[in-house]
C-alpha cells in the first residue's frame, strides 16, 4: 500500500527550523511558540476529516480575509488575527501562502512582526 504523503510535514518542519521554537501539544494539534507567545497550530483537521493549520496575521489579514470571501470552507479569519486554513492532501494550503504566513506568525510571537496599518498587501 503507498503512502500517504502528509501535507503538514513541510509547514512543521519549518517552523522547527526557526530559532528557539519550543514544540508541544494543544488537544490533538501540535503548537510552535516562541518569544511572546504560539505562532502555528497544527494538525487533523474538524472530525479527522482532511488537515488544520492556524496562523496569527498582522501584514497578510486583507489577503486572508480576501481567501476567506472566496473559499470560506478552507480558509477563516478569526478577531483575534488568528486565520485559520483547511487543506488536504489533494488540495494542500499553497506553499507561498504558507511561508509567508508561518514567517509572519513566527515574527509576531517574537515580538517583531509589524503592524498591519501601514500595510495594503494581499
Amino acid at each position: 500500500m503507498p503512502h500517504t504523503p502528509d501535507p503538514t510535514e513541510a509547514i512543521r518542519k519549518a517552523a522547527a527550523d526557526f530559532p528557539e521554537v519550543a514544540k508541544g501539544t494543544s488537544c490533538n494539534q501540535s503548537s510552535f511558540k516562541t518569544g511572546k507567545g504560539s505562532f502555528l497550530f497544527i494538525g487533523p483537521g474538524p472530525k479527522g476529516v482532511g488537515f488544520k493549520a492556524m496562523f496569527k496575521l498582522n501584514d497578510s489579514l486583507p489577503q486572508a480575509q480576501e481567501l476567506a470571501d472566496a473559499e470560506p470552507e478552507r480558509f477563516e479569519v478569526g478577531k483575534t488575527g488568528w486565520v485559520t486554513t483547511r487543506f488536504t492532501v489533494e488540495e494542500p494550503l499553497p506553499k507561498k501562502i504558507w511561508e509567508r504566513w508561518l514567517a509572519e506568525s513566527y515574527a509576531i510571537a517574537l515580538g517583531t512582526g509589524r503592524k498591519a496599518a501601514s500595510s495594503n498587501e494581499a
